[in-house]
């Protein structure tokens, strides 16, 4: 589990392409020195799977779904990309709980800033836009959000970052028209199956 609280902006530094999987080489001292064999990492909010490092990197395997279900399969080298290590049980849950698993990908559609904060609409799988409210929590490339507004319409939100966010994470380079890994509040969708059970049940 994860909080959506980016502990470090690391870079790709290799990617082997195989027949059904790829292996990303990610450069992060940070992340580095705290990680173990067999660790579990958020990488863009994917959750994957330490299987070498040293003291400045790190390799994790990613499968031909998760390639092409989520924007993974899209970075390339020098690609800067969010990292959190999965959260301790004494750790305070700072952000909101985060599985690591990537329900969709949004599209950039607008950015617009100001001195105080960037605003960035994105564009949501239709089938999403049912789990997100206004106010409630998003994560995008692994970062816990807060929805802003919506638009049902055009199956679309808002988020706005501060400059805290943007200087931490990579979403300070993202621009119009970029794919971004989407996880939904996984409490919504536990709230819809007990629903439909209940009234299967019935």
């Amino acid at each position: 589990m994860f909080t959506g609280l980016i502990q470090a902006v690391g870079q790709v530094a290799a990617i082997e392409r195989q027949e059904s999987s790829a292996r990303l080489e990610i450069s992060s001292k940070e992340i580095a020195a705290q990680i173990a064999q067999g660790d579990s990492v958020s990488v863009n909010g994917t959750c994957l799977t330490v299987v070498s490092f040293d003291a400045s990197k790190f390799a994790v395997d990613v499968m031909v779904q998760t390639l092409n279900l989520t924007s993974t399969g899209s970075l390339e080298v020098g690609s800067a990309v969010n990292l959190e290590l999965a959260t301790r049980t004494a750790d305070r849950l700072g952000g909101h709980i985060v599985q690591g698993h990537v329900d969709g990908v949004a599209e950039v559609v607008a950015i617009s800033t100001d001195s105080q904060w960037t605003r960035m609409d994105l564009s949501i799988p239709k089938d999403l836009m049912k789990y997100v409210v206004a106010q409630g929590s998003i994560c995008v490339e692994g970062v816990s959000l807060t929805v802003g507004e919506l638009n049902d319409p055009a199956d679309q939100i808002s988020v706005w970052l501060i400059p805290e966010t943007l200087a931490k994470t990579n979403l300070s380079h993202k621009q119009v028209g970029d794919l971004l890994n989407i996880e939904v509040d996984v409490l919504a969708k536990y709230v819809e199956r007990l629903i439909a059970r209940g009234q299967d049940d019935k």
